[in-house]
């Protein structure tokens, strides 16, 4: 029976590895099978299900995980990253601007800004040493009337604070003259920003991940888990058998992992798989709020409008909808922001979200983007694609930043919870591995 449930979860990990499944999960688990004795099972009770210890776990296969993967792995440590859709980075990483931030946006000393002007650094240096398309185009920050000057000051003062260097303020006269098709009074310029592809990105990250002995295993859902003594115990399901789930009733897992060090990275489900963790003080987890994002792309046109990154002054719950080039030169704007009620655990553990684009959401963009595009053709708007910020702020509140807790927070040994992992969540993604690799590991 044992044997049965073992090789059962061997469809845990993807066809696609680059070893031998089998193998590779014999590894993983194949002790545990030969040395489990009768009373150790009987130990189960209620979570009857079988049980293996392993040293590090990551949730979620977005860019963070990953790279946070990579970061353990490099240390020497044996980690396990269990995902739950088919492949890694089908989430908010893989649906986002694909834009290398320079840092100036965010509060002075937080995470955000700390770990964006490190993170771009750092991202720089590995894409170029490793082949990841990427280039550094920058971006103009504008005003589009006066009264949005004094917002465009704020920003570059915080910009500098941050310790982002190069930045510029500029007249609208000299703006236009870089960007002919931009209106604007004033503009920063920002040479530090760029464009990455974040697909090669994450491929690379996972190759160089999995070379150090980090397993990934996708299809994979972590459905809950209770804490024992100083122990955190996760109850794992493939994902497929969650298809008939009603939400409401009791899941019961089919494998029980207890790992020494587990990091919470699920992005958009992280707040929930912290909720089902049973004596995991739920004050400790802050509320979720979640905001989609949708990106039009820009058709009829037979040259591209811009060479930069174009950014207005920012809005309530994002950075407003903004000019984004791709590295085929394709111009997408967006994202907007339309907050949505919230993810629910159906939604969350089978990785199912809305990810659908309204076309009639174009009405809204056409004149946000004329406000610095003022020559954009009607009908010239196509849909494209879709995101959802996880976010740890509403409607009409201040910005708040990332959030990393360990032990000092939630008094539980070895967990580390990342939650609101927003934008600047790609550019940061290395600086947060490192972090997490250093304060947590030593």
């Amino acid at each position: 029976m044992l044997k049965q449930t073992i090789q059962s979860l061997e469809g845990f990990i993807s066809a696609s590895r680059r070893i031998d499944v089998h193998v590779k999960w014999k590894h993983l688990f194949g002790n545990w099978v030969r040395s489990m004795s009768s009373t150790e099972i009987g130990r189960t009770t209620s979570y009857s299900a079988p049980r293996e210890k392993v040293d590090c776990i990551v949730l979620g296969a977005g860019v963070v995980g990953i790279a946070v993967a990579r970061a353990l792995a490099l240390k020497g440590r044996e980690v396990l990253v269990i995902e739950s859709a088919p492949t890694f980075g089908t989430g908010t990483s893989s649906r986002n601007s694909e834009v290398i931030h320079a840092g100036i946006y965010y509060p002075r000393n937080s995470f955000k800004a700390i770990f964006c002007v490190r993170g771009r650094e750092m991202l720089y240096e590995y894409c170029s040493k490793h082949d990841i398309p990427h280039k550094q185009i920058g971006k103009l920050i504008v005003a589009t009337r006066s009264s949005e000057v004094p917002k465009l000051n704020d920003i570059l003062d915080r910009g500098i604070q941050n310790g982002v260097d190069s930045l510029k303020m500029m007249d609208g006269i000299e703006a236009m003259k870089m960007e002919p098709e931009l209106q604007c009074v004033k503009a920063i310029l920002s040479p530090l920003s760029g464009i990455v592809d974040s697909h090669s990105l994450m491929l690379s990250l996972v190759g160089e991940a999995e070379n150090h002995r980090a397993t990934f295993t996708y299809n994979s859902t972590v459905i809950g888990g209770h804490l024992q003594g100083n122990e955190i115990c996760l109850h794992l399901s493939e994902t497929k058998n969650l298809k008939e789930w009603d939400g409401t009733s009791n899941l019961h897992p089919e494998l029980v992992v207890i790992p020494k060090l587990l990091v919470n990275s699920a992005g958009l489900s992280a707040p929930a798989l912290a909720r089902r963790i049973a004596g995991l003080q739920s004050g400790a987890i802050p509320p979720a709020y979640y905001a989609r994002g949708c990106y039009f792309t820009l058709s009829n046109t037979k040259a591209t409008p811009f060479r930069h990154l174009i950014y207005p002054i920012p809005e309530d719950g994002g950075l407003g909808v903004h000019v984004t080039l791709d590295l085929n030169d394709q111009v997408k704007f967006g994202p907007d922001v339309e907050w949505i009620d919230g993810v629910d655990d159906i939604s969350s553990f089978q990785n199912k979200f809305d990810y659908s684009v309204d076309v009639s959401r174009a009405e809204q963009f056409y004149p946000e983007i004329r406000k610095y595009y003022p020559n954009l053709k009607d009908g010239s708007l196509e849909p494209g694609y879709s995101g959802i910020r996880p976010k740890l702020s509403g409607p009409r509140q201040s910005p708040v930043d990332f959030l990393i807790q360990g032990e000092d927070i939630h008094g539980v040994p070895g967990l580390i919870n990342l939650f609101g992992i927003e934008s600047p969540g790609l550019t940061a993604s290395m600086a947060i591995a490192d972090f997490i690799s250093t304060r947590f590991l030593g």
